[in-house]
C-alpha cells in the first residue's frame, strides 16, 4: 500500500538521469516535492505521462512543488529518454538496489519488477502531503495533480 497522508516518507538519495545523487531531506528543505513514480522509460503510457507533466510543468513552478520521476530503469536509459521526450525535471533511477526505493513507498509491483503507478507529495519533515496511485495498465488524471498541489495552498 502506497504511503498515506501523514505518514513520514522515509529518506532517499538516488542519482537522476545526469548521475547527480538527489536526497528526499534535501529537496523538501527546499519545498514540497511530487514524487511519481512510474513503470519504465519508453513505454507508451509512462510516456504519455510524463509527456503531459513537463507540458503542464508551470502548475508545479507555480506552486514551487518540485516535480521529481522515479523507475527503475538504469541512469543511462531514463538519460536517453528525457534527452528524446525533453523532460527537464529530474527522474531518479531506483535500479539497484532494485526497486528499493519504491519498495519503502509501497510503490512496488514485485511480481513484474517496477514500480506502480503512484504519486506522493512529500513537505517539511518529509511529512506526506498527497497521495493516489492508479490500477496497473490506467493513466493518472492530470487532475489529480492539480487537486493535490492545490491542497497545499488550504
Amino acid at each position: 500500500m502506497v504511503l498515506e497522508v501523514g505518514a513520514i516518507a522515509p529518506d532517499f538519495t538516488l542519482s537522476d538521469q545526469h548521475g547527480e545523487e538527489l536526497n528526499l531531506t534535501e529537496l523538501v528543505a527546499e519545498g514540497p516535492v511530487a514524487l511519481v513514480f512510474f513503470p519504465l522509460a519508453f513505454s507508451g503510457i509512462c510516456t504519455g505521462e510524463l509527456c503531459e507533466l513537463r507540458d503542464n510543468l508551470s502548475i508545479f513552478a507555480d506552486s514551487r512543488v518540485r516535480l521529481v520521476g522515479i523507475s527503475v530503469d538504469s541512469v543511462y536509459a531514463l538519460k536517453a529518454w528525457a534527452e528524446q521526450e525533453k523532460y527537464e525535471f529530474s527522474i531518479l533511477s531506483d535500479f539497484w538496489p532494485h526497486g528499493a526505493v519504491a519498495q519503502q513507498f509501497g510503490a512496488f509491483v514485485e511480481e513484474a519488477g517496477i514500480a506502480t503507478r503512484a504519486t506522493i507529495v512529500i513537505g517539511e519533515g518529509r511529512k506526506v502531503l498527497a497521495s493516489f496511485e492508479t490500477s496497473p495498465g490506467e493513466a493518472r488524471d492530470f487532475g489529480a495533480y492539480r487537486e493535490a498541489i492545490e491542497g497545499l495552498a488550504a
